[in-house]
Protein backbone atom coordinates (compact mmCIF):
# COMPACT_ATOMS: atom_id res chain seq x y z
CA UNK A 1 0.00 0.00 0.00
CA UNK A 2 1.33 3.41 -0.91
CA UNK A 3 1.87 5.99 1.80
CA UNK A 4 2.05 9.72 1.10
CA UNK A 5 1.84 12.82 3.28
CA UNK A 6 2.91 16.43 2.99
CA UNK A 7 2.84 19.39 5.33
CA UNK A 8 4.58 22.72 5.77
CA UNK A 9 6.27 23.75 9.01
CA UNK A 10 7.16 27.36 9.73
CA UNK A 11 10.86 26.79 10.46
CA UNK A 12 14.05 26.19 8.52
CA UNK A 13 14.92 22.67 7.41
CA UNK A 14 17.75 22.59 9.97
CA UNK A 15 15.40 23.51 12.83
CA UNK A 16 12.90 20.86 11.67
CA UNK A 17 15.71 18.29 11.53
CA UNK A 18 16.82 19.28 15.03
CA UNK A 19 13.28 18.72 16.35
CA UNK A 20 12.70 15.38 14.58
CA UNK A 21 16.05 14.09 15.93
CA UNK A 22 15.54 15.42 19.48
CA UNK A 23 15.10 12.68 22.10
CA UNK A 24 12.81 14.87 24.24
CA UNK A 25 10.57 15.51 21.23
CA UNK A 26 10.48 11.81 20.33
CA UNK A 27 9.53 11.03 23.94
CA UNK A 28 6.82 13.74 23.82
CA UNK A 29 5.30 12.27 20.64
CA UNK A 30 5.34 8.78 22.18
CA UNK A 31 3.53 10.00 25.29
CA UNK A 32 0.96 11.97 23.28
CA UNK A 33 -0.24 8.75 21.66
CA UNK A 34 -0.28 6.83 24.95
CA UNK A 35 3.01 5.07 24.30
CA UNK A 36 6.39 4.90 25.96
CA UNK A 37 9.85 5.59 24.60
CA UNK A 38 12.04 2.57 25.35
CA UNK A 39 15.26 3.77 23.75
CA UNK A 40 16.67 6.44 21.48
CA UNK A 41 20.13 6.56 19.91
CA UNK A 42 21.74 8.95 17.47
CA UNK A 43 25.16 8.68 15.85
CA UNK A 44 26.25 12.06 14.67
CA UNK A 45 25.22 15.67 14.66
CA UNK A 46 22.18 17.07 12.89
CA UNK A 47 24.29 19.47 10.82
CA UNK A 48 25.71 16.52 8.83
CA UNK A 49 24.65 13.01 7.85
CA UNK A 50 23.50 10.93 10.82
CA UNK A 51 21.26 8.05 11.86
CA UNK A 52 18.78 7.52 14.67
CA UNK A 53 17.14 4.45 16.13
CA UNK A 54 14.00 4.73 18.22
CA UNK A 55 12.21 1.90 20.03
CA UNK A 56 8.82 2.63 21.55
CA UNK A 57 5.73 0.81 22.72
CA UNK A 58 2.34 1.97 21.50
CA UNK A 59 -1.20 0.95 22.41
CA UNK A 60 -3.28 -0.74 19.71
CA UNK A 61 -6.61 0.59 20.99
CA UNK A 62 -7.00 3.02 18.05
CA UNK A 63 -6.06 0.44 15.44
CA UNK A 64 -8.45 -1.64 13.35
CA UNK A 65 -9.67 -4.92 14.87
CA UNK A 66 -7.52 -6.99 12.51
CA UNK A 67 -4.38 -5.29 13.86
CA UNK A 68 -5.46 -5.76 17.48
CA UNK A 69 -6.02 -9.48 16.88
CA UNK A 70 -2.44 -9.92 15.68
CA UNK A 71 -0.72 -7.51 18.06
CA UNK A 72 -2.65 -7.60 21.32
CA UNK A 73 -2.98 -4.54 23.59
CA UNK A 74 0.31 -2.94 22.55
CA UNK A 75 3.09 -3.17 20.01
CA UNK A 76 6.79 -2.45 19.98
CA UNK A 77 7.85 -0.29 17.07
CA UNK A 78 11.46 0.17 15.94
CA UNK A 79 12.13 3.20 13.76
CA UNK A 80 15.48 3.52 12.01
CA UNK A 81 16.26 6.76 10.22
CA UNK A 82 19.18 7.61 7.94
CA UNK A 83 19.49 11.37 7.37
CA UNK A 84 21.51 12.87 4.54
CA UNK A 85 23.75 15.87 5.05
CA UNK A 86 22.04 19.09 3.98
CA UNK A 87 22.20 19.94 0.28
CA UNK A 88 23.47 23.37 -0.74
CA UNK A 89 19.92 24.78 -0.39
CA UNK A 90 19.42 23.09 3.02
CA UNK A 91 17.19 20.28 1.72
CA UNK A 92 17.44 16.94 3.56
CA UNK A 93 16.45 13.37 2.82
CA UNK A 94 15.59 10.90 5.57
CA UNK A 95 15.20 7.21 4.73
CA UNK A 96 12.89 5.61 7.32
CA UNK A 97 12.40 1.94 8.13
CA UNK A 98 9.73 0.91 10.64
CA UNK A 99 9.32 -2.62 11.94
CA UNK A 100 6.75 -3.97 14.36
CA UNK A 101 7.98 -6.68 16.75
CA UNK A 102 6.07 -9.91 16.30
CA UNK A 103 4.14 -8.68 13.26
CA UNK A 104 4.87 -9.14 9.59
CA UNK A 105 4.39 -5.43 8.82
CA UNK A 106 7.14 -3.28 7.37
CA UNK A 107 7.10 0.38 6.46
CA UNK A 108 9.78 1.84 4.22
CA UNK A 109 9.56 5.55 3.47
CA UNK A 110 11.55 8.54 2.35
CA UNK A 111 10.99 11.87 4.05
CA UNK A 112 12.18 15.00 2.30
CA UNK A 113 12.63 18.39 3.94
CA UNK A 114 12.42 21.08 1.28
CA UNK A 115 13.23 24.69 2.19
CA UNK A 116 10.62 27.23 1.13
CA UNK A 117 11.65 30.65 2.36
CA UNK A 118 11.51 30.58 6.17
CA UNK A 119 9.33 27.45 6.05
CA UNK A 120 9.99 23.80 5.25
CA UNK A 121 7.81 21.48 3.22
CA UNK A 122 7.93 17.99 4.73
CA UNK A 123 7.06 15.31 2.18
CA UNK A 124 6.81 11.63 2.92
CA UNK A 125 6.36 8.81 0.45
CA UNK A 126 6.62 5.12 1.16
CA UNK A 127 5.16 1.67 1.22
CA UNK A 128 3.42 -0.41 3.87
CA UNK A 129 3.77 -4.15 3.33
CA UNK A 130 2.92 -7.37 5.09
CA UNK A 131 4.25 -10.82 4.28
CA UNK A 132 1.27 -12.85 5.50
CA UNK A 133 -0.18 -14.87 2.62
CA UNK A 134 -3.75 -13.87 1.72
CA UNK A 135 -4.10 -11.42 4.64
CA UNK A 136 -1.02 -9.29 3.94
CA UNK A 137 -2.82 -6.76 1.74
CA UNK A 138 -5.62 -6.36 4.33
CA UNK A 139 -3.14 -5.83 7.14
CA UNK A 140 -1.17 -3.29 5.10
CA UNK A 141 -4.38 -1.48 4.14
CA UNK A 142 -5.45 -1.34 7.79
CA UNK A 143 -2.03 -0.07 8.88
CA UNK A 144 -1.78 2.67 6.28
CA UNK A 145 -4.33 5.15 7.73
CA UNK A 146 -2.95 4.63 11.24
CA UNK A 147 0.55 5.44 10.03
CA UNK A 148 -0.74 8.44 8.08
CA UNK A 149 -2.45 9.82 11.19
CA UNK A 150 0.73 9.26 13.22
CA UNK A 151 2.80 11.18 10.69
CA UNK A 152 0.30 14.05 10.66
CA UNK A 153 0.33 14.12 14.46
CA UNK A 154 4.14 14.23 14.44
CA UNK A 155 4.05 17.28 12.14
CA UNK A 156 1.44 19.04 14.30
CA UNK A 157 3.45 18.36 17.46
CA UNK A 158 6.66 19.47 15.72
CA UNK A 159 5.08 22.82 14.87
CA UNK A 160 3.92 23.25 18.49
CA UNK A 161 7.44 22.31 19.69
CA UNK A 162 9.00 24.83 17.30
CA UNK A 163 6.55 27.54 18.38
CA UNK A 164 7.32 26.89 22.05
CA UNK A 165 11.08 27.12 21.37
CA UNK A 166 10.57 30.53 19.79
CA UNK A 167 8.78 31.91 22.84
Amino acid sequence: MALAASTTLSATAQRVTDVFANEDFVKHVSHMVGGELKSFASDGVTTGAFTTKTVRTLPTTRMPDIAQKFLGASLTLTQEESWSAPASDGARTNVIKLTVAGAPVNINATQRLLPSGESTVVELAGEVSSSIPFLGAKIAAAAEPVIGRALNLQATLAQEWLDNQSN
